[in-house]
């Protein structure tokens, strides 16, 4: 089993995280009781870290209602505090252009969305609450003083933000400032950007990296065929459209070679990949499907890439899109 210490919290947790977009039913519709069972089966593997958001529909509520019944030490909570509007009234907002800290996050809006991500995960103290977006604010301004006084007040135990997309350069400036303790970004074998300058400098400053779509919205695991169908309920509806279709599977193809001297699948190849570089505290993917999470934390136990292998990956694999993109004319 594959633990760090998360950075300022004295807690060790499993570098693969269960990212819990998907119980909020964006990848695929699972009954209620279904989705807490993956969350007691992943907690009895060892996974010990769960990031959501209060965007993610019925997500926090869900988590809420797994740790009720769940009889072991509670894991490390991280949520996101909701943009204002929300990801239903403007899905756009924040993943392509920037806003301002008054508009996404009004004065009370993050302590609202604080109180309700706490009654909903039934717990007195969110280990990690994040910005779900942030587009270099100042620092002195309102929403930092709001997320700095829950943490003052035993509300949040560290703070953090995410990125909208793939400019990893917004953060950089925040991170040196010693104020927060996290920052989650895009990083996979496609779009390792964040290795080359933000990763390094988080180490430098103490700053926990929570790398996310870490299988490129499974593309990465190589299920997705020029005839596969996505819903339009389906979050990634369009992603892997946003270039020629024929062209993201031929990238993706390019990786077969390692396989299965490196690697007994594309997503186990994705996974060590991430997980190489000490400076990734825990690396989030999807666990809601029994099957993929079984393998998924099996790939953070498996003898790690050579470094040889992991800059052949990092260097001559790029293939920089955004997805986000399509996303935004859905």
């Amino acid at each position: 089993m594959s633990y760090s210490e998360f950075v300022k919290s004295g807690r060790q947790v499993f570098r693969i995280g269960f990212g819990a977009m998907g119980l909020g039913g964006v990848f695929g519709y699972y009954d209620d009781d279904y989705f807490i069972r993956s969350v007691h089966s992943c907690l009895e593997q060892g996974v010990n870290f769960i990031d959501t958001a209060r965007a993610y529909g019925k997500s926090e509520e869900l988590i809420g209602k797994a740790l009720q019944t769940w009889p072991g030490e509670k894991p490390f909570i991280a949520t996101k505090a909701l943009a204002t509007p929300s990801p239903v009234d403007a899905p756009w907002l924040g993943w392509q252009e920037p806003v301002s800290a008054k508009y996404a996050y009004p004065k009370g809006s993050i302590r609202a969305s604080a109180e309700q991500s706490l009654k909903l995960l039934g717990v007195e103290e969110i280990d990690l609450l994040q910005l779900h977006q942030y587009w270099a604010w100042e620092s002195n301004d309102d929403w930092m003083e709001e997320m700095l006084r829950l943490k003052e007040e035993g509300k949040v135990r560290h703070i953090g933000i995410s990125l909208p997309d793939h400019r990893h350069d917004l953060a950089l400036q925040l991170v040196r400032s010693g104020l927060i303790d996290s920052v989650q970004t895009i990083i996979n074998i496609f779009d390792p950007l964040a290795l080359d300058c933000l990763v390094p400098i988080c180490q430098e400053n103490g700053v926990a990296v929570i790398a996310r779509a870490i299988l490129d919205e499974a593309g990465l695991t190589g299920a997705i065929g020029m005839e596969t169908e996505i819903e339009k309920t389906d979050y990634r509806y369009q992603y892997f459209d946003c270039v020629p279709r024929e062209v993201y599977i031929e990238r993706v193809n390019r990786l077969k070679p390692f396989i299965p001297e490196h690697a007994d699948s594309l997503a186990e190849l994705a996974i060590k990949f991430v997980l190489h570089h000490p400076g990734i505290s825990v690396a989030l993917t999807s666990m809601h499907v029994h099957e993929y999470a079984v393998q998924n934390i099996a790939a953070a136990g498996s003898t790690p890439l050579p470094a040889e292998v992991f800059e052949q990956l990092r260097h001559k694999h790029r293939f920089i899109k955004n997805f986000y993109q399509a996303r935004r004319h859905v």
